[in-house]
């Protein structure tokens, strides 16, 4: 297992962080205690949750999942988002946040949290008011580190001006290389530790959907409405291209004695920036083929092999930035 710095806070995390997302729309079934300890006996200890996924459910299940184990893992959880009485139903006032703090310090079964991320901005809400709420969270002993997800760089700086922002989680994968263009490098510089979102783009580079693949009426890969993130990938139009692409991805995952999934992982913690890449992983065969894409490196002709696929399919991995906010 790979382990690196979180940001500037004193915690250390594994490269691979296990994401619950699944967990809260029944994904894991009965397995979710199995999957979390197994997930521990390889070496990961980054588990990520937010209370949005089905309402809290993602987290009580993690907490249950850990029990006694909860000292070798660092939890990452957000808040902020799910209030419908409120713009965009987003709310990160001070008391929305603090109150938050309580609640999923409960569901978690937990008295701290290690990281706490605000799960979208709240333009209603100057950043000021959020960050000093975060920071006496910290102080209160409640949570050891704090910061945002899907920020745009002039509102990072502006949280930034009034706190100092440990972590922050982002989009970052083969198809959505937006944050290379302004966040990953103030990052870099700033010392932020960064999660990366979607390392496997939703799925699709682990290598398993066929071009006629058809998704559910309740996946969130197949619904009208989605965000440019998202679209861009599983668009009735796009998909099958990327189908394709993906396949010959492979071929360069497999001249390397790789998965394609392991592939695109390690593409993902090649960048500097990058702490944490996170996977959902349902069971422990694919933890284990994900854990396959720590302890080696890409090559530059690697690099330019990938960058080659995705020239010949055309596709546009630098879109505007977060038009979907």
């Amino acid at each position: 297992m790979e382990y690196r710095k979180f940001g500037p806070t004193d915690l250390t995390v594994s490269a691979l962080g296990f994401g619950c997302y699944d967990a809260a729309g029944g994904g894991y079934g009965n397995r979710m205690a199995a999957a979390v300890n197994g997930a521990l006996d390889l070496g990961v200890t980054c588990f990520y949750t937010a209370y949005a996924y089905g309402n809290g459910e993602s987290e009580r299940m993690l907490g249950k999942a850990l029990g006694p184990r909860r000292k070798d893992a660092v939890v990452v959880t957000k808040c902020g988002v799910n209030y419908p009485n409120r713009p965009n139903g987003r709310d990160s006032r001070r008391d929305a946040i603090l109150a938050s703090v309580g609640q999923s310090l409960q569901r978690l079964q937990t008295d701290y949290l290690d990281v706490l991320l605000i799960h979208l901005p709240d333009v209603n809400t100057p950043f000021d008011e959020t960050m000093g709420a975060l920071d006496t969270a910290v102080r209160q002993g409640k949570v050891r580190a704090v910061g945002v997800f899907s920020f745009s760089l002039e509102q990072l700086k502006e949280c930034e001006k009034a706190r100092p922002v440990d972590v922050i989680q982002y989009i970052y994968h083969m198809f959505d290389r937006r944050a290379e263009q302004e966040i990953l490098p103030h990052c870099r510089k700033q010392g932020v530790g960064v999660m990366a979102h979607a390392s496997m783009a939703f799925g699709i580079l682990a290598g398993a959907y066929t071009e006629d693949h058809k998704f559910g009426a309740n996946d969130f890969r197949g619904a009208s409405g989605n965000s440019d993130m998202v679209v861009a990938i599983y668009d009735k139009e796009a998909f099958p291209r990327n189908v394709r692409l993906v396949n010959d991805v492979k071929l360069i995952a497999e001249s390397r004695g790789k998965t394609v999934a392991q592939l695109a992982l390690r593409w993902v913690l090649s960048n500097p920036a990058i702490s944490v890449a996170l996977a959902g992983t349902l069971n422990t065969d694919q933890l284990e083929e994900n854990i396959g894409a720590l302890d080696w490196a890409l090559s530059a002709e690697d690099m330019r092999r990938i960058d080659d696929v995705f020239t010949k399919y055309g596709v546009n991995t630098n879109p505007p930035m977060f038009t979907s906010l």
